[in-house]
């Protein structure tokens, strides 16, 4: 599993820096795959996004923050 030091301390982070991305080297702070988050983002489990464009969906890295800490992932 990532580190939640990996984390901007303020702002929004995008998908890749929530679960990573192999291809382009962004190593995930929560160790699960694109469609399980995106699925529990549907159902309540994972914080809901921010749009911040039409093409641009983030997450509060606040939101994010406190979802590790529920996991019990130490900063």
């Amino acid at each position: 599993m990532g580190s939640i030091v990996n984390l901007p301390s303020t702002g929004f982070v995008r998908l890749p820096q929530i679960i990573g991305d192999r291809k382009r080297g962004i190593p995930g702070v929560l160790p699960i795959g694109r469609t399980t988050f995106l699925n529990g983002v549907k159902t309540g489990k994972y914080p809901k996004p921010v749009k911040l464009g039409e093409r641009t969906t983030a997450w509060k890295v606040e939101d994010i923050r406190t979802l590790l800490e529920s996991f019990g992932t130490e900063a």
